[in-house]
């Protein structure tokens, strides 16, 4: 089963990271990444640039209206993820609690990945994104 951790932290906390030096932020995160490549469960992780270099698309209104970042009243920030491949939830929160760069105003939030096998197989739109998926090697 597939599960994503998304990582999230409160302005504060983001703040606080901001005080250290980006290669021991590597060196870190890198140990990290390469205990779950070795574990054979890590399928995708990426980090996120800036809240303040985005946008969001609030479809309150029609048409939807587009607004810069940084965004207005932030609680918390996702700044990145990780995809696993473990046998369960139990396992995906047991290599949460082992990320580095955790500390006051960090969460990480885990949920299952559902797989294209759990939607209706005879759905014309299924059949198309299951070729597609087949044809680029994602199944």
């Amino acid at each position: 089963m597939k599960y994503m951790l998304i990582m999230r932290a409160t302005d504060e906390a983001f703040a606080e990271f901001a005080n250290i030096e980006f290669d021991e932020i590597l060196e870190t995160m890198g140990r990290f990444n390469d205990e779950l490549i070795n574990a054979g469960v890590l399928v995708a992780a990426e980090g996120l640039d800036e809240a303040a270099q985005g946008v969001i698309v609030d479809f309150s209104s029609t048409p939807p209206v587009v607004t810069d970042g940084p965004y207005g009243e932030t609680k918390e920030l996702f700044g990145g993820y990780y995809i696993l491949d473990v046998a369960s939830q139990e396992e995906a929160v047991e290599w949460a609690k082992r990320a580095p760069m955790t500390g006051p105003g960090m969460k990480t939030e885990i949920r299952r990945v559902t797989s294209i096998d759990e939607f209706p197989q005879d759905n014309p739109w299924i059949q198309k994104e299951r070729a597609w998926r087949e044809a680029t090697g994602q199944l």
